[in-house]
């Protein structure tokens, strides 16, 4: 008899739920220096600037933006873009500080690019 792994009982999912729940419980988001969630799947990076006094997205940045869409992937290089991108956009709305929230996934490959690429645009996490 087999059993059906389905995405609550993967080792891999569970582990980064653990991960997650660790790092937000200790930082959160102000006006001044929101945090910066960053969720990827397969296909697509979606990019927030969040607000936790207010619970409020202050900025939202993805691969399926108009000015993006079927022109970034979800790897290294579309980390890059995004986060340049989120960067650019967060400077327009005098943000210049962030709190960086990796949302349980490590910090390598497209995390980290995405990271370094807006650090290299002037936000400062």
């Amino acid at each position: 008899m087999s059993k059906k792994v389905t995405k609550k009982t993967n080792p891999s999912y569970v582990a980064r739920c653990f991960r997650k729940e660790r790092i937000r419980d200790k930082i959160a988001g102000t006006a001044e220096c929101p945090r910066m969630n960053v969720f990827k799947s397969d296909v697509h990076f979606v990019v927030q600037l969040i607000d936790d006094n207010n619970g409020v997205t202050v900025l939202q940045c993805s691969t399926m933006d108009k000015e993006l869409r079927g022109l970034v992937k979800a790897n290294v290089t579309g980390a890059k873009k995004i986060g340049k991108l989120v960067a650019e956009k967060a400077l327009e709305k005098n943000i210049k500080q962030v709190v960086f929230d990796r949302n349980g996934y490590k910090y390598h490959g497209a995390v980290k690019a995405l990271a370094d690429s807006a650090r290299e645009a002037g936000l400062r996490i």
